[in-house]
């Protein structure tokens, strides 16, 4: 006769390894219930980690121009698809666009492998709704440093989110497929980047480059680097640096933190207006996602930018740093 420990334990571990592929139909009835322990949850740690190990061997592949000009771009354009689509439209719907837009918008945030629209946007909301209160999912305030940068969505209480905060993105299939299967864009990604580096090798040699090259420096350094750019607005912009607005959080403005992340440093000015779709709301703040968004809104991709109001944005009731 079998144990049923075993058989239990090897049926968990099952289920950990297909949520790597596939993290389940979003389902809002569902995520009522959700709850579980605040312990890592070893199952996820596993790809994380990976992720971070496998940078070790831009080492063995060694470096080129293009190698770093890759990873350089795909940093930055992975960072707005976080700061841009992700926050900005998905999380707070700061401006509108067309469907097939949007889609396309939620694709490039998922490069990023930092899951799928909908779980983002859903802790997101709730970040906003009890921010450095004992419910916030990652405030340093409440929890610390480790938990608020990136302990919080190891854990299994937060593998699924409270949908009931993202009715409004639920009724799309599209989004909910790409929740669902959020491993495909950034699979697809490093795939396309380890093909492009071997035909480099093979029809540009002179640019020294080759497929582990692009994989390795295009893919995971660069979703690494942004990984810990993103996770920066968690942790150290609820502490580090200047405040002026008495939001009822720990919320700072932060110009180093808004230069890694094209303009979500200025986290203060954020939580006093969170609609804004610009978040540096001086001249002075410089805000790249901002730009960049101005940018699309030009040629017609995006509409209706809400700007903060003038007279929420003049009040000067500033709390000490």
């Amino acid at each position: 006769m079998s144990d049923p420990r075993v058989n239990d334990s090897s049926g968990g571990n099952l289920h950990k390894l297909r949520q790597w592929f596939d993290a389940g139909e979003p389902d809002p009835e569902a995520s009522r219930a959700t709850g579980g322990a605040d312990g890592v949850d070893w199952g996820r740690i596993v790809p994380f980690a990976l992720m971070h190990l496998v940078c070790l061997f831009a080492f063995h592949v060694g470096v080129s121009t293009t190698a770093i000009a890759v990873c350089a771009g795909l940093y930055l354009v992975r960072m707005f698809a976080i700061t841009g689509f992700y926050h900005r439209y998905f999380s707070h719907r700061s401006f509108k666009t067309s469907r097939a837009a949007q889609f396309a918008f939620a694709v490039l945030g998922a490069s990023a492998v930092q899951r799928g629209p909908i779980w983002w946007a859903a802790h997101h909301r709730h970040h906003h709704a009890f921010s450095d209160k004992p419910q916030d999912t990652h405030s340093p305030v409440q929890a610390g440093f480790v938990w608020a940068h990136m302990g919080w969505f190891l854990s299994k209480r937060h593998f699924h989110p409270d949908l009931r905060r993202v009715r409004d993105l639920l009724q799309y299939p599209e989004l909910r497929w790409l929740d669902r299967f959020d491993i495909l864009v950034p699979f697809a990604l490093a795939l396309a980047l380890l093909l492009s580096g071997m035909a480099l090798e093979r029809f540009a040699p002179a640019l020294g480059t080759t497929g582990g090259q692009l994989l390795v420096w295009g893919f995971f350094v660069s979703t690494v680097l942004c990984y810990h750019g993103t996770y920066t607005i968690n942790s150290l912009a609820h502490g580090w640096g200047s405040r002026r607005y008495p939001t009822k959080d720990d919320s700072r403005n932060n110009a180093l933190l808004a230069l890694i992340t094209l303009g979500e440093g200025w986290h203060n000015n954020h939580h006093h207006y969170p609609s804004s779709v610009r978040q540096g709301f001086y001249w002075w703040e410089f805000d790249v996602t901002y730009y960049l968004l101005r940018g699309l809104a030009a040629i017609g991709v995006i509409w209706d930018l809400n700007a903060v109001p003038a007279r929420i944005r003049d009040v000067r009731e500033a709390t000490p740093a």
